[in-house]
């Protein structure tokens, strides 16, 4: 059994979609953020960075030793369900694969999805009078790592080539995008890619877990300080920011 401590939210979804490709046993353990469940003493021993998701395998691979394994961190979490099933991504012995899969998994994580985030707070949750040079910026390199994946599907179908860890990173940010205010139309091929793995249906049920949950604007800068506006106080005590 795996516990998935999950928010529907594009980086929750990241997780979900790789334990539903896979088929592994998993309980999902919705968090509310907006009430700080990503605070808890408890959770931050799992994920030090008060964000999820995160998981705890509590049946890990012998290498693993008996105790269970706990990851934070979409990228690793992924990487980590990857390896421990032999799925979805080149095996550690094909380093040339290997390398190219880390390649992509960095971006999506210090580029595309960090990107994402920035121009959903701003379309979505930030005050009214402060959203205008933020979402122009964020909107800007949100295009930008659009037109780097353009560039990467000219060839081929999927990220590596087969589908991977490295598409069910990139593909949420990517599934949004109509709601951040963003465009597909000038990147045919991330549409395509898109529509693709939306058709999978483990994709399908992984983005409608807890779909009733959702933010959908609900929650905002200028009416929640525990998901928002933290101050350099409440960082010390943990609070460190937007949590998915």
């Amino acid at each position: 059994m795996i516990d998935l401590y999950f928010a529907p939210t594009p980086n929750g979804w990241k997780a979900a979609i790789m334990l539903e490709e896979t088929g592994l046993d998993y309980r999902p353990v919705l968090m509310q953020l907006s009430a700080g469940d990503q605070f808890a003493p408890e959770f931050l021993k799992i994920s030090p960075n008060a964000k999820m998701p995160a998981i705890v395998d509590h049946a890990p691979e012998p290498a693993w030793g008996k105790e269970p394994v706990s990851v934070f961190e979409s990228g690793a979490i992924l990487l980590y369900l990857a390896d421990k099933t032999g799925r979805f991504a080149p095996p550690q012995t094909d380093l040339r694969a290997r390398k190219e899969l880390m390649e992509w998994l960095f971006w999506q994580v210090g580029n595309q999805g960090p990107m994402g985030g920035q121009l959903s707070h701003f379309r979505n949750y930030a005050p009214e009078g402060d959203r205008d040079y933020g979402f122009k910026r964020y909107l800007g390199e949100y295009d930008r790592n659009l037109g780097v994946l353009e560039s990467r599907l000219a060839d081929r179908d999927y990220i590596l080539g087969d589908y991977s860890i490295a598409d069910m990173l990139a593909f949420p940010w990517a599934f949004i995008a109509k709601p951040l205010g963003a465009s597909l139309d000038d990147f045919p091929r991330v549409a395509d890619w898109r529509g693709r793995i939306k058709a999978r249906p483990a994709v399908q049920r992984a983005i409608d877990l807890h779909k009733s949950e959702q933010n959908r604007g609900r929650h905002r800068a200028d009416n929640n300080t525990i998901l928002f506006n933290q101050s350099a106080a409440s960082l010390k005590s943990g609070r460190t920011g937007d949590p998915g």
